[in-house]
C-alpha cells in the first residue's frame, strides 16, 4: 500500500526480514501418514539443476526422502499423488500481504464498514485465498492487533485454512491518519516509541513495522529498532521517499519495502551508496528489499483488460454483499486516487530495480496483496512474472525470492523454504515447466501445506 492514499496499510512490513528467531508453527495433522509425490520435475529452491522423475516421501507433516523414480521406492500403502508433466517447487511465499483487505478501492469506505468482519471474514477470506493461489507462508504487515493475531494463531493451529503466517500488528509512524488508529499507531518521543514496541512484542508479533520514518525524529527511529532487536524481532520499513531510507539505514533496519513513491528516474546515489556498504557488511547477515512492482506495472493493464478482475477465485470466503461492494468500488479504474500517480511513477521502476540488484541487497518477493484490483487469489504469481518478463530476472532467481530466501529472512530455514528431507512438506506443483513460462504458476494444480493437500490435481 502506498504513502499516496492515507488508508492502505502500506508497504514496508513485507520484509519482515530476519524475523528474529520465529518458530514455524503446526498446521492440522494430514489425513494420511504417508504420501508419496511422483514423477514431476523437481525445482527444490536451493538452486541446482532441476531433479527429473522427482518422487517425494511425505510423512506426517515432513518430508522424510527426496529422490527419482527407480531409485527411491514409494511405501505399500502411501497415498501417490501423480506429479508427471509438472514442475514441482516448494511452496510460495509473499512477503507482503495485507489480510485486513479484498482489493476494495476506497479505503475511507472499508475502514468504516468492515472492522466487525475482519476476524471472523475478512482475514480468513484474504488466507485462504492465499492458500489456492499456491502461498504456503506470508508475512502480514499492517493490521489491527487482536485480529492479527487471533487470525495467524488459527491458522497455525490448524483451525482455519491459510499460509502459514507471521504478522506485525500496527503500524508504528509519527501520527495515525485519521481513522486508521486501530492499526496505526503513533509516537511521542523515544521513550513512546520503545513503549509502543514492547507492546507489541508483548502481544506476541513476529515483526515490527516501520512506515513515514521520515517524519519522526531520528531519536524515534532508532529507539523503535533498537527496542525491536531486543526483543528479537526484525524491523521492516517503507522506502518510498529518500528520506525514509536514509534514517532506516542510519537505524538499522532489516529490511525495506517498495521501490518509491517519488517519480525521480532512480535512487539518489548518496543512497545507494549507503545500501553498498551495508550489504557488504555481511556478518551482519544479508540486507533483505521487497521491491512489490507488480501493483503499478498491472495497473494500465487490467484498466483496460477487465476480464480479469472477473475471475472468481477472489470471491472465495466472501458473502455475496461484499464481492458486489468491491466489484462496485472499481467500476471507473480510471478515477481511482490511488493510482493517478502511476502514469509517472511506473518508468521509473526498471532503473530503481536495476540499483537494487547492483547494490548487492537480497531481493524478495512480496505484492502489497489487497490494494486495490490487487486479489489474493493472483497478486503472488503476477510479481514473479513482472521480474521475468518485465524486468528480465532468470526465473530460478526469481522462485529463490519466493521460497529459499524469504524462509532465511524468517530465520526458518531450517524448516521450510526448500524441499529436502525433515523439512515441513509444504510443495506446489503446476503442470508445464514453470522455468521456461513463469505464467503457469497463475493456476496451480498441487497444493501440500505441512503433509496436507489443500489443492489436488484433477
Amino acid at each position: 500500500m502506498t504513502a499516496t492514499w492515507p488508508r492502505v496499510c502500506a508497504g514496508v512490513v513485507a520484509a519482515a526480514c530476519l524475523a528474529g528467531g520465529a518458530r514455524h508453527p503446526r498446521a492440522q495433522t494430514p489425513a494420511r501418514a504417508i504420501r508419496a509425490l511422483v514423477g514431476g520435475t523437481l525445482i527444490d529452491g536451493f538452486g541446482g539443476r532441476p531433479i527429473e522423475n522427482s518422487v517425494i516421501l511425505i510423512e506426517g507433516e515432513r518430508i522424510s526422502a527426496v529422490g527419482r523414480v527407480g531409485t527411491l521406492a514409494v511405501p505399500a500403502g502411501a497415498d501417490v499423488v501423480s506429479t508427471e508433466g509438472m514442475s514441482v517447487l516448494p511452496g510460495l511465499w509473499d512477503m507482503h500481504v495485507h489480510l485486513q483487505i479484498n482489493g476494495h478501492a476506497d479505503y475511507d469506505h472499508w475502514d468504516k464498514t468492515y472492522p466487525p468482519l475482519y476476524e471472523s471474514v475478512i482475514f480468513p477470506a484474504s488466507a485462504k485465498q492465499l492458500l489456492l493461489a499456491g502461498v504456503t507462508s506470508a508475512r502480514d504487515l499492517g493490521g489491527p492487533l487482536e485480529p492479527s493475531l487471533s487470525v495467524r494463531d488459527r491458522i497455525n493451529t490448524g483451525k482455519l485454512p491459510g499460509p502459514t503466517m507471521y504478522v506485525s500488528g500496527p503500524f508504528i509512524q509519527h501520527a495515525p491518519y485519521p481513522g486508521t488508529e486501530a492499526y496505526r499507531w503513533g509516537v511521542a518521543g523515544a521513550d513512546d516509541a520503545r513503549a509502543k514496541v514492547r507492546k507489541l512484542a508483548d502481544a506476541g508479533v513476529d515483526v515490527i513495522k516501520l512506515i513515514d520514518q521520515d517524519e519522526m525524529t531520528l531519536e524515534e527511529v532508532r529507539a523503535v529498532v533498537e527496542e525491536a532487536h531486543r526483543r528479537g524481532k526484525p524491523v521492516v520499513a517503507h522506502a518510498h521517499r529518500p528520506e525514509e531510507i536514509r534514517r532506516g539505514l542510519a537505524a538499522g533496519v532489516d529490511c525495506f519495502e517498495h521501490t518509491g513513491l517519488a517519480t525521480a528516474p532512480e535512487f539518489p546515489a548518496d543512497i545507494i551508496a549507503a545500501i553498498r556498504e551495508r550489504a557488504a557488511k555481511m556478518n551482519m547477515g544479508p540486507m533483505f528489499w521487497t521491491p512489490t512492482i507488480e501493483g503499478l506495472l498491472n495497473y494500465e493493464y487490467l484498466r483496460d483488460n477487465r476480464e480479469a478482475l472477473d475471475d472468481p477465485a477472489w470471491h472465495e470466503g466472501l458473502p455475496a454483499n461484499i464481492i458486489d461492494d468491491i466489484r462496485r468500488s472499481l467500476e471507473h479504474l480510471d478515477r481511482l486516487p490511488y493510482f493517478q500517480l502511476t502514469a509517472a511513477r511506473r518508468p521509473t521502476l526498471a532503473r530503481k530495480f536495476k540499483q537494487l540488484q547492483e547494490s548487492g541487497v537480497t531481493l524478495l518477493i512480496g505484492t502489497d496483496s489487497g490494494i486495490p484490483m490487487n486479489f489474493h487469489s493472483h497478486s503472488t504469481w503476477r510479481e514473479l512474472d513482472a521480474w521475468v518478463s518485465v524486468m528480465g530476472v532468470d526465473p530460478l532467481t526469481a522462485i529463490r525470492a519466493a521460497t529459499y530466501w524469504p524462509s532465511v529472512a524468517m530465520k526458518v530455514d531450517s524448516q521450510v523454504g526448500t524441499v529436502s528431507a525433515g523439512k515441513y512438506a509444504d510443495v506446489i506443483a503446476v503442470r508445464g515447466d514453470v522455468l521456461r513460462y513463469i505464467v503457469l504458476l497463475q493456476r496451480v494444480d498441487l497444493v501440500v501445506k505441512h503433509g496436507s493437500v489443500v489443492r489436488r490435481p484433477t
